[in-house]
Formats: C-alpha cells, structure tokens, sequence
C-alpha cells in the first residue's frame, strides 16, 4: 500500500533516548551498554523498512485512457471503502502532550505491550479538530517523527519507520499506517521530532486520538500501560495518556456495505437487566467489542453518545445455559461519560465459554417529561451491536440473542445485537476497518491530481483540436485559392496558346505569304529570261513548301524536325528571301553562344526578326537595311536598322504591336526609336537561357 506525500526509511543507527525513564517518572529509559547499541545497531542493518513512498508511476507518464481507467478504478473503490464519519457529542479525545512555542522539540509516547508478540502493523490515529474556514482537520499531528519498537531487555529498540509530512500533516483525518515486517516487540515508541501548531492558539504539541498495534487482526496494544515524555492537564477530562489505548476513536464505523440495522434498546428496566449470547460451541473469549447506540442519527441529538450503556455492567461466561458454572469475564465501571465512545473495547478475562450473559447492574438513567409534562425517571439497556472475540474473528456474529426484557419498540429488536450491521450497514473488523480509512485518504488525495491532470489532458486536446479546426479552415481556404489559381493559370495559358498561335500565324506565315508574293512578282517581271524565270520560280517552290510544313506545325512549332535548328543560317536565308531587291548586311558576335539558345527561344527570335524586316518592306521604303546578333555571357542583344521613313508619331513613338508580342512570349524587352540619319532602329534585348 502506497502513501503519497510521506518519506519513510529505515534507520541504521541507534539514538540514544533523550532523557530517562521510569514508571513513575515518565521518562524514557537510561542510555544502554555500548555492546548492547552495537548489537542493535547490527539487527538494524538487517531491518527493512516498510517504505511508503508512492510507487505508482507518475501521472504525467500515464497515456489518457490510463488515466480514465485510474480515476474510475479510484471512484469504483472509494465506493466499496469505509467512510470518514466522525462522531458527535461527548467523549474521550486522546493525547496532549505540553505546548510549546517552537515546533522543534521532542516529544514521545510509548505503549509497553505486556509481553513480546510478534507485531505486523501499526494504525496511529490523529486527533481531530473542526476548523472554521477549513472544516474538519488533524491537530498536533507531529510533521516529523520515527516509530520504534524493541523488546523488553532492549530499552532502546530499532526504528520501524521515519516520516517527514511536512504541511501534508493537518491534511489527514485518516489514521497512519504503518506496515511492519514480521517484528517482535514488548514495547512501541513514538519520537516527535518536529510539532504542528495546534489549531485554537497555535501552541506547539504532540497529539494522537488512538495508537493501535497489531498482531494479526488483534490489537495487542489495547488497554495497555501509555509512558509519555509530558501529559498536558485537561480540566474537562477529555485528554489522557490512557485514551491512547481504550480502542475509542474518532470515527463512527461507517462501512460502504451491508444492510442497515437499528441498534437494540430494551423497554424500561425495573432492577437489573440482562441480555445471553449462545455461540453454540465452546470459545476462548479474549476481548468484547460494545457497539453504543445509533449515533449522530440526528442533528443535533436527543442524547449523548452514552444512551443506552450501562454505568456498570458484569459479563460472565458459562458453559451451561442456567449458568451454574459461570465465570466472570469483565467487570466494568464508568464514572464519566469520557468512558464511552462508538465502540467501547475491552479485554477479557480469557476464559474457554459457550454462554455470555451482559448484566447491567447500574443500568442508564435518564429523565423525561410524560404527557402532563412532568419530569419522569427512565433505566434502559441498549447496543447497536455485540462483538466477542475469540483469537481475530467474531464469533457471535448470526448466534441467537436473548434480552429479559424485549425492546421498547418492535424496530429494535435483540436480533440486532449479533447481525453484523449497525446503523451505517456491515460492522468490519478492527484492522480492516482502519486500512480502509487510510486507503481512502490515499485515493482521495489521488484523485484530484488524476482529475487535474486529465482536465489538463482535455484542455490540450481542444486546444488542438482548435488548431486542426483552424488548419482544417486553412487547408479549405487554400484549396479554394489554388483552384482558382488553377483556373487562372489555365486562361493564362490558354491566352498565351491563343496568343502564340496567333503570333505564329502571323510572323512566320505572314513573312512567307509575303515572300511567296513577292517571288511571284519577280518571277513575273523575269518571265522573259527563262533561266532567271525558273530560279524564282524554284525559290517559290522552296518557300510554298516550307509555308506548308509551318503551316502544320503553326500550334507548336517545336513539333516540326530540325526547324531553326540552325538560326543564323535560318535568319541570312530568310533575309534573302524577304529583302531579296534590298541591301541587307548581317552581323554575328559569338555564334557558338547562339546555339545554345533552346528551341522555343530560337523559334521566338527568329520570329521577331522575320516580323521586323516584313515591317520594313512593307511600310519602311527603306534600300538598305542592317542586323546585328550579339550574344553575351547572360544576354542576346538584337538590332535591326533601316533607311526607310522612319517609326510613325516621333514624338511618341512605340514598339509596333506585332513586336511587343513576340518580345513578351521570348520573355525579353523590345524598344524602337528612329536613327538620326533617317529610318528606324528596332532592339531586342532577352536571356541568353
């Protein structure tokens, strides 16, 4: 079992107690012989301590559904554990010891066992205040103490457990527990190292409502002698060192399960009142359990916590029914109601028995007011139920009950008295009783770190899941934006197909339509010098089929084989064709830099040449016309001249639109401007790539 917020290790070293002790005194016990301090000290090293540190995996390392699955595991269990229930009224609280102004002093109390017995656990219950702002809350628990535990030649004795709970400390309502490896023991010690302030005026002090020790199921510690370093008086009579050790406690047993039972109270007792067990065999009774009656059924109550149980009450055992061979077993006498609590337990005088008789000699007294309302006197017998243990277990639960008088009303029957239940549902067992307590604060404390860290956990996951709704948004939004851009780019290019197309017809079947008329012309004028006539007419031939090869391939001319493969060679033959009647000189500059112009590129130059000099026959009346190709490391530089009229509109004068176009598809910069000699200049300047 795991405790969170706790440290706890074993010690191997021996501390030598901080003043004596004797019975009389109340101080703990002389310094040993040093043989005897090595000794412990070598059993020590062989001691394990019963190490309560947390060792769950942390939570942040758990994945979401661990953690789910872990807080409903923790809900699903806290429902099957006892419930914090804590008893109203009037009653013992426990141990005080002196106040003090520093919370480092040391205190301690010690429970001597009798005799040596082996011991597995030990349950430290915590005194219990009710805070105004905070509620209910433990009060001088000590923040730093150890636990040892030694046997009777062995004043000293070896630490069990050593914690250090710092704040945590008056976070508990739940006992401690404090496992222990199979140890004997005649004595167990509590050493305060360190105080917590009491709640009323902040004094430092060392309180405890119970100290259990237990072996098996049994707690060997119950009714046994208390030495404390200091006990603080209490005129009220609700502390002592003996309240350590009467089995009364804070808590009223309120189990998560079993039916409900309403406790027994008898009719109105004249005399003596008494009520026989039979456990149908024969037992070795050692303790009785008296559960009082149902408290804290109503707020505020009728009564205190003591109605019902006797100021004196005989329990006997016998191993015949008319109890001719009875025994006595207790005899047990209250002079204050400090003397009852929830659970009243007491030892027994061990005694093998079949039948036990309760015989309340001083049966409860109390008063109220008849009809005429008139005080009258009342003596009842009551329990909400009878534990007689035998060794660890109950051995009258489900045996048949008998009272001398039956109960005052038929709801509270004597069946209640052995069923097993109280008020709340099923009676546990002592040791199981405070293991669930404890469980429950542990699965408290646990629980809310598990919600937060799951709150955490959920934030995160809307968080990001804003995020994807965001990126979602984006995503749409951006495809939305590239099937436009899609569309756009789609005209885009089905303008410039349209464009080129319209640009190819234009330049290159345009240029030849041109030439082809022009042969013609000249073939005519020389229609009587056959040999003149024929040449033409060959060059005609030549350009018709050329035109029609273009004219196939006008839609992607990069389709037709070996067109303009050769550009300079292309641009001198179109040159001759085109300004055959005019004098053309063309210049070349770094021709091997020319062919690496790529296909589409050379088309689109060549093009733009071929629309420049069918510009100049056509409007320029120019006789003479000069190009130069200039290519550079980065740039291709074009410039056709003439001798013509020059550009229209000087003042203004623009690159002709059939030029601009085929400048924008080589991706290049066309400008035009009239020579000062007369005529035109046209300039193409484009990358080389």
């Amino acid at each position: 079992m795991g405790y969170a917020r706790t440290s706890c290790y074993a010690s191997n070293f021996v501390a030598p107690p901080p003043f004596s002790m004797d019975r009389n005194s109340s101080n703990p016990p002389t310094s040993p012989p040093l043989n005897r301090v090595l000794l412990t000290a070598a059993a020590l090293m062989l001691t394990v301590c019963p190490c309560i540190a947390n060792e769950t995996d942390p939570i942040e390392s758990k994945t979401l559904g661990e953690l789910e699955a872990r807080r409903d595991a923790i809900e699903a269990e806290l429902n099957e554990l006892a419930r914090y229930s804590l008893q109203s009224g009037v009653g013992p609280i426990g141990y005080r010891s002196d106040s003090h102004d520093s919370a480092n002093v040391r205190e301690f109390v010690q429970i001597n066992l009798g005799k040596e017995v082996p011991i597995d656990s030990i349950a430290i219950v915590p005194s219990i205040w009710r805070d105004t702002q905070t509620g209910f809350r433990a009060d001088g628990f000590p923040r730093n103490f150890r636990v040892l535990a030694g046997q009777q030649d062995d004043p000293t004795g070896s630490t069990i457990a050593s914690f250090e709970l710092g704040a945590a400390s008056p976070e508990r309502l739940a006992p401690l527990i404090v496992e222990v490896n199979q140890t004997i023991a005649s004595w167990v010690r509590i050493e305060a190292k360190e105080l917590s302030p009491r709640s009323f005026d902040g004094k430092y002090t060392f309180q405890l409502s119970e100290l259990m020790v237990f072996s098996g199921d049994s707690n060997v510690a119950l009714g046994q002698e208390t030495l404390t370093s200091s006990n603080q008086i209490d005129g009220a009579g609700a502390w002592a060192p003996r309240y350590l050790t009467d089995g009364s406690l804070p808590y009223l047993m309120d189990a998560a399960q079993g039916q409900q039972s309403v406790s027994f109270v008898s009719k109105d007792i004249n005399g003596q009142a008494s009520i026989t067990i039979d456990l149908e065999s024969a037992q070795m009774l050692t303790q009785i359990n008296l559960h009082t009656v149902d408290q804290s059924d109503t707020v505020p109550q009728a009564f205190a916590g003591d109605f019902g149980f006797p100021y004196r009450l005989i329990v006997e055992g016998a191993s015949t029914p008319d109890f001719s061979d009875s025994r006595l077993l207790l005899d047990l006498n209250r002079s204050s109601i400090f003397e009852v609590s929830p659970v009243v337990m007491k030892r027994l005088i061990p005694h093998v028995s079949r039948y036990i008789r309760l015989t309340a000699t001083e049966p409860y007294a109390y008063e109220s007011p008849n009809e005429m309302g008139k005080m009258e006197p009342h003596r009842r017998l009551g329990f909400a139920e009878i534990e007689l243990i035998s060794g660890d277990e109950n051995v009258a639960i489900g045996k048949p009950a008998v009272s001398m008088l039956g109960p005052d009303i038929a709801v509270r029957s004597v069946d209640a008295l052995t069923d097993g239940n109280n008020l709340y549902g099923k009676i546990l067992p002592l040791k199981q009783w405070m293991l669930q307590l404890a469980k429950r604060h542990e699965l408290e404390l646990e629980l809310p770190a598990v919600e937060a860290e799951l709150e955490r956990r959920y934030e995160r996951q809307k968080a990001v899941l804003r995020l994807f709704g965001w990126i979602i948004a984006i995503l749409i939004v951006g495809a939305l934006v590239l099937v436009l851009i899609n569309h756009f780019l789609r005209q885009r290019a089905v303008f410039r197909t349209k464009e080129r197309i319209a640009a190819d017809l234009h330049d290159e079947l345009g240029a030849n339509l041109h030439a082809i008329a022009l042969l013609g012309d000249l073939a005519q004028a020389a229609k009587d010098s056959p040999e003149k006539a024929s040449k033409h007419l060959e060059r005609l031939r030549s350009l018709i089929k050329r035109t029609t090869e273009s004219a196939k391939h006008v839609t992607n001319m990069l389709d037709s084989p070996g067109m303009y493969e050769d550009l300079i060679g292309e641009m001198r033959r179109s040159a001759r064709r085109i300004t055959s009647d005019l004098k053309h000189d063309l210049v070349f500059e770094n021709e091997e830099r020319v062919e690496q112009l790529k296909p589409r590129k050379r088309i689109d130059l060549f093009l733009f040449y071929n629309e420049c000099l069918v510009n100049i026959i056509r409007h320029s009346s120019a006789t003479k016309v000069e190009t130069r190709l200039i290519a550079g490391d980065r740039d291709i530089i074009l410039v056709v001249n003439d001798n013509g009229n020059g550009l229209p509109n000087p003042d203004n004068i623009e690159v002709p639109p059939s030029l601009k176009r085929r400048a924008r598809l080589i991706g290049g910069k066309a400008s035009a401007n009239n020579r000062s000699s007369g005529g035109a200049c046209i300039t193409l300047q484009a990358r080389l790539t």
